[in-house]
């Protein structure tokens, strides 16, 4: 049984790298039951998971709470790996949200910016979003200090996926003639988009300073691909970040990849909230979990171009009128 919790923990992590979230979910859901009943203690494990997942999926409240819950427990115990996991899921949920003041706090609460704390994992993890949010909150000094410091500390010669991350910081540090080099090298890294989620949150920075320097139709390239990767995961901040910026280059429609049919068991439950079924009742109907309910529900939103529940309705409704697709199917725009 503890090889079987062993395995969950790594193939759940596995999973939300490399974007199988509906799997990543199903497993995390699998690990909190057998905590319940065998292994209480490692139960934060599992919540992590669920927070990373709360946090991509744009579901702000329920990952703070979790967060938090993560936070008195270990703190109560001892446990300072389950605070440390806390803190730096928790820098996730505040990037979702787009509460970079929040996200510096939270990963920097692991690490300061300019160093990795020693014996700290996660001061390595969330190195991306410490930089991404000292960026957005004017802390320009701070993300070259920790850009430099994982450089010095060979970070992008201990896998391609680090690579990848590093040189996309170098991105986001960069002034506006050397950044779109580097997450350029960022996306040439061999087998950077398996790191589904993290190449797509690449290409769209890459989107977004292209469209900023005033290069509209080639930013449309990566944007496109981004809110592709993230409508497919059900990351809906990102999803809506992306679409904002395509609108921003000029775009008016959504590229042909995003208008995703939903699979029957997504319009069964889109169908079932929109009713104003809970997704505890719909869960309890379908024999599934809550958690998954809102896992499904956060990979319709994107789909259906919606970003909140009270517009399940008309949504659905324009599918049933016999449109495929709630979006208008027209050519590209150009600059």
């Amino acid at each position: 049984m503890r090889r079987h919790l062993g395995a969950l923990m790594h193939l759940c992590m596995e999973d939300f790298l490399t974007g199988e979230w509906e799997e990543a979910q199903r497993l995390a859901d699998e690990g909190a039951v057998l905590c319940d009943t065998e292994y209480p203690f490692f139960a934060w494990y599992f919540q992590y998971n669920q927070v990373l997942l709360h946090g991509a999926r744009g579901e702000t409240e329920a990952g703070d709470a979790l967060a938090e819950q993560m936070v008195r427990w270990g703190t109560r115990r001892g446990v300072g790996a389950a605070v440390a996991f806390a803190q730096q899921a928790r820098t996730l949920v505040a990037v979702g949200s787009g509460d970079y003041e929040a996200a510096y706090r939270h990963a920097t609460a692991l690490t300061p910016a300019g160093c990795l704390a020693p014996y700290v994992a996660h001061a390595l993890w969330g190195a991306y979003d410490l930089i991404e949010a000292a960026v957005r909150t004017g802390r320009d000094a701070e993300a070259a200090a920790h850009l430099r410091a994982l450089r010095e500390l060979g970070v992008d010669r201990l896998s391609g996926r680090n690579a990848m991350l590093v040189a996309g910081a170098a991105g986001l540090c960069a002034p506006d003639d050397e950044a779109v080099a580097h997450f350029e090298a960022a996306l040439s890294v061999p087998g950077a988009d398996r790191w589904v989620f993290e190449a797509a949150r690449i290409r769209l920075a890459l989107g977004e300073r292209l469209r900023r320097t005033g290069a509209k139709g080639r930013a449309r390239v990566p944007l496109a691909a981004a809110l592709d990767a993230f409508a497919r995961l059900g990351a809906a901040p990102w999803a809506e970040r992306a679409r904002a910026e395509l609108r921003a280059s000029g775009q008016t429609t959504l590229p042909e990849a995003t208008r995703t049919p939903l699979t029957p068991q997504e319009l069964e439950i889109a169908h079932l909230a929109a009713s104003g079924l809970s997704n505890k009742q719909i869960g309890e109907r379908l024999y599934i979990s809550h958690r998954t309910v809102g896992a499904h529900l956060y990979k319709v939103y994107p789909k259906l171009g919606i970003t909140t529940r009270a517009a399940l309705r008309d949504a659905l409704n324009a599918l049933d009128d016999g449109d495929s697709s709630p979006f208008p199917v027209r050519a590209w725009s150009s600059d």
